[in-house]
């Protein structure tokens, strides 16, 4: 993605930390629900599309569906990191204060950990893509958009939602 960005990929054998992307199929599609979203109230609003939990969990059997049969507990945890150098410029563009308050700080810091079944690096959303290359100022990370990076998202998220 970039040269500030690394993943960390753990075997999840410590944690019950459950999958939060699921595959679009047609017993849950009609659980899929969409909205205008900003992680901070200084990123601009975009379209989200995600799965309802408590319309999953309801349309798995309500009372009789095990937790694990809707949201299977992961099998890796992706530890998304960003230099520090990057998350200073980040928090400076929205008018944050230094993350490390004048002290030293790390080198990297976590700012995602994601639950997953793979040991890889899952594809960005089409829509973090697109804000992250709206620039700094409006809450993404300043990186252009790769169009072929773009391109293999669309593919992975058509059948693919993560739950909210």
């Amino acid at each position: 993605y970039a040269p500030f960005c690394k993943h960390l990929f753990l075997t999840n054998d410590f944690t019950n930390a459950r999958l939060n992307v699921l595959p679009i199929t047609r017993e849950n599609e009609h659980c899929i629900r969409t909205k205008y979203e900003a992680r901070t109230e200084n990123e601009l609003p975009v379209l989200t599309r995600f799965f309802d939990k408590k319309l999953l969990e309801k349309s798995a059997g309500g009372e009789g569906a095990e937790k694990e049969d809707v949201f299977p507990v992961a099998k890796y945890l992706d530890l998304i990191l960003y230099s520090r150098e990057q998350i200073e410029k980040e928090n400076a563009a929205m008018g944050k204060e230094s993350s490390h308050g004048g002290k030293e700080a790390a080198p990297w810091g976590i700012v995602s950990i994601k639950a997953q079944d793979v040991d890889f690096e899952l594809p960005m959303t089409p829509m973090t893509a697109m804000r992250n290359a709206l620039g700094k100022d409006e809450g993404g990370s300043g990186v252009p958009l790769d169009r072929g990076a773009y391109m293999a998202a669309c593919d992975y998220w058509k059948d693919h939602a993560t739950v909210n």
